[in-house]
């Protein structure tokens, strides 16, 4: 099979899509592949999903042939394309949280919420135009649910932390879980030989840490060998990447805590900046504190903004 560039074969039928989200190698979807049916976890943006075609015409998956398409969240980067793609597969269902239905079905309250978060230029830049998916096609996952493709086992988990409409799928074929979010961001560029550095996305709005060491703990009991993260690509070495992600957790919400004043969000910031420095000098990494900046520049605001909201809500 002809590889290119946007695409990897990972283990299992299993392909990692880069999804061109700002940058390479930020954000993926999955593609899963198993005795003549196929699913997608996750499907980017708007304009990802050529991309997606373009992948089942070089693997020569028939689009009938797709079963589901299952987003972990609907944020944007992971379910802003949902639509779309689902109206070019005639035959798939749409596998989505109990909380995430109503948004696929009516994404006016989605897209609004993406405007506010992002502004309106950057949304229409960035997300394009989001397409409802008829109530018919979907399939609504509350915990514990199972779907047999094709004779292999996916069972969604409720996963609240990163945000309350968030599951994340277990895949006993591969003895894995793809993650969306919950699982935190690691990007290759800081792998090392000895380990991979993951990191908490706080992207608001509802960021709950309580709720985000239950959901770690609980993806632990599977005891997975693997995790297909969105943001991005496979990790290993699971349980010491889950404590790293548990500590950190602590000390996001240490920071979020310090700050005060009108410049808070920008304390909140910089915390998380020196943090991010700091965690990395821990694991060996040489980046400078502008290397660590520009590598996390999409996150970092965000993320601040994440923790500011739930800063102010448990101060109410």
């Amino acid at each position: 099979m002809t590889e290119v560039p946007h695409y990897h074969a990972l283990l299992d039928g299993i392909t990692c899509v880069d999804t061109g989200y700002y940058r390479p190698a930020l954000a993926a979807c999955y593609l899963i592949e198993h005795n003549g049916q196929a699913a997608f976890v996750d499907t980017g943006i708007s304009r990802t999903v050529p991309q997606l075609l373009q992948l089942l015409e070089i693997k020569q998956i028939a689009r009938d042939d797709v079963a589901y398409v299952m987003p972990t969240h609907v944020h944007l980067d992971h379910a802003g394309g949902a639509g779309a793609l689902m109206a070019q597969l005639p035959s798939a269902k749409l596998v989505i949280h109990p909380r995430g239905a109503r948004h696929m079905i009516d994404p006016t309250k989605l897209a609004a919420g993406a405007t506010a978060v992002y502004g309106e230029v950057a949304f229409l830049e960035n997300f394009g135009e989001l397409i409802p998916v008829a109530e018919e096609r979907i399939i609504v996952a509350d915990d514990g649910y199972s779907l047999d493709l094709n004779g292999r086992l996916l069972l969604f988990l409720d996963t609240p932390g990163h945000a309350r409409h968030h599951y994340s799928i277990y895949d006993q074929t591969s003895n894995g879980f793809f993650t969306g979010d919950i699982f935190g961001l690691s990007y290759r560029e800081l792998d090392t030989a000895a380990s991979q550095f993951v990191f908490p996305t706080t992207t608001p709005v509802q960021f709950d840490p309580e709720a985000w060491h239950h959901s770690l703990d609980r993806l632990l009991s599977y005891n997975p060998e693997r995790m297909f993260l969105a943001h991005y690509g496979m990790v290993t070495r699971i349980e010491k990447l889950a404590g790293d992600l548990h500590r950190r957790i602590d000390k996001l919400t240490e920071i979020a805590k310090a700050a005060h004043g009108k410049d808070q969000q920008e304390q909140i910031m910089q915390g998380m900046i020196d943090l991010l420095a700091d965690e990395l000098r821990r694991t060996g990494h040489s980046l400078s504190t502008d290397e660590v900046v520009e590598l996390f520049r999409l996150d970092l605001e965000l993320n601040a903004q994440g923790l500011q909201v739930w800063l102010n809500r448990n101060a109410s």
